[in-house]
């Protein structure tokens, strides 16, 4: 332990205990103060097993040392460890996380046959010709006509959208919800967008200008889009 400092703090919430470590100090410290911690606060054996949240902060451990904390808190009767949480994240995660979130710009005609897809978001300034298809894993932004098939949280993003400066898909996807084309000829639409509507259980086409309400956490670069 540094001196009086506390380097554990130990909150009990309704769903178990959530333990905060300090992440200025080592992590022989932290260890120390923890077996200290956790033989001072005594459980009584007729409890339920307890779950333990771990906050890290700016601390990330290494595979052994998170394996060590477990057994730590493995160790004393009727606490299991649910999560250990961190700030921190490895560079290859890091590197996925912006593979993820980016846009992706491309200029192009997707004709009948082909399939375009990428992950993060897709903004294509060019047609989607019948039998074309396009995939992201994040949200889908056309410039031109959709008319083939769009399929929008590939991997699994309910909160994706699907926008078209002229609307008349033959399917449109948004992770595992699937909305076809009418049975009867319709005309398209212009500047609409297709979002998973929770309420209906369904994808629903609106109007461009509902997704400021509808999906707010759209950056600013995808409203400018939007927006034009």
């Amino acid at each position: 332990m540094i001196g009086n400092k506390q380097l554990i703090t130990i909150k009990g919430t309704r769903d178990g205990l959530t333990l905060f470590i300090d992440d200025s100090c080592s992590f022989a410290d932290v260890m120390q103060e923890l077996e200290q911690v956790l033989s001072t606060n005594y459980v009584d054996k007729d409890e339920p097993m307890i779950t333990v949240t771990i906050h890290l902060g700016n601390r990330y451990l290494h595979k052994q040392q998170e394996e060590k904390l477990r057994e730590v808190i493995r160790s004393k009767n009727k606490l299991v460890v649910h999560s250990i949480e961190s700030n921190v994240i490895l560079k290859k995660q890091a590197l996925e996380w912006k593979e993820d979130s980016e846009i992706k710009s491309i200029t192009k005609i997707v004709r009948s046959g082909q399939v375009l897809e990428v992950k993060g978001d897709l903004l294509l300034i060019g047609d989607v010709n019948p039998g074309g298809k396009i995939v992201a894993s994040g949200n889908i932004f056309v410039l031109g006509s959709l008319r083939g098939i769009a399929h929008a949280g590939a991997y699994g993003n309910r909160d994706a959208v699907i926008t078209a400066s002229y609307m008349k898909p033959s399917q449109l996807r948004i992770a595992d919800y699937i909305s076809r084309s009418p049975d009867y000829e319709s005309d398209g639409v212009y500047m609409e967008c297709g979002l998973i509507d929770e309420s209906k259980e369904k994808i629903v086409i609106d109007r461009l200008q509902v997704l400021s309400q509808k999906r707010p956490d759209l950056n600013g670069f995808e409203r400018r889009i939007l927006n034009g």
